[in-house]
């Protein structure tokens, strides 16, 4: 099977560091800026920013519609601190969450800590929380693979990952590659459906 195809959300935020992240793990990756960018992709990352301008300029440059599209044929997104924030119950709406903002508090409050995460293996991974939402409240088909202080912090719906911290910016890749691993499997298994 040829690479697989992701797409970062290349409005606003620090992308380029889940790019690096991604093409370190063989992914071919592109930047999505305008809807015809989110064609063909496997999976596409909403990565942070500030929510509000990342949910502006996807309104300004049209791109729900291919946003929802790429989502409703089964392919992964994984969004991560302000795109954990695009993707809940009160924005995107393509996880049944609900996600407080600066929940954690203001970019003084910033921290790093070692987080257990279901699904990647028993050592723990270095967080980094800039900013950071939780997840307030989540439905019932939620899994949350992390807690900090009680709140849920990476969760799973379905064939949406998200975490409320910056997984890019450290070196342990292991989150991208649980997102690639679930981009795989959504791919395989439009394959096998196209075949029968």
């Amino acid at each position: 099977m040829p690479e697989l195809q992701i797409g970062v959300l290349a409005i606003q935020g620090g992308f380029e560091a889940h790019v690096r992240m991604l093409v370190g793990l063989g992914a071919a990756v592109s930047e999505v800026r305008v809807p015809a960018d989110a064609d063909e992709l496997d999976g596409l990352v909403i990565p942070g920013g500030e929510s509000t301008a990342i949910s502006m300029g996807i309104e300004s440059a049209g791109l729900g519609p291919a946003i929802h599209a790429h989502h409703e044929a089964g392919r992964p997104i994984f969004g991560t601190c302000a795109g954990m924030i695009v993707c809940d119950d009160a924005h995107l709406e393509m996880a049944d969450i609900t996600a407080k903002r600066n929940a954690f508090g203001t970019q003084l409050q910033s921290f790093e800590v070692d987080l257990g995460i279901k699904g990647i293996g028993d050592e723990p991974l270095r967080a980094v929380f800039i900013r950071a939402p939780w997840i307030k409240r989540h439905g019932a088909n939620v899994e949350v693979l992390a807690s900090y202080g009680g709140h849920p912090v990476a969760a799973r719906d379905g064939n949406v990952l998200v975490c409320a911290f910056h997984p890019e910016l450290g070196d342990d890749s292991r989150l991208h590659a649980l997102f690639m691993a679930m981009t795989t499997g959504s791919r395989e298994r439009a394959h096998e459906e196209a075949e029968h």
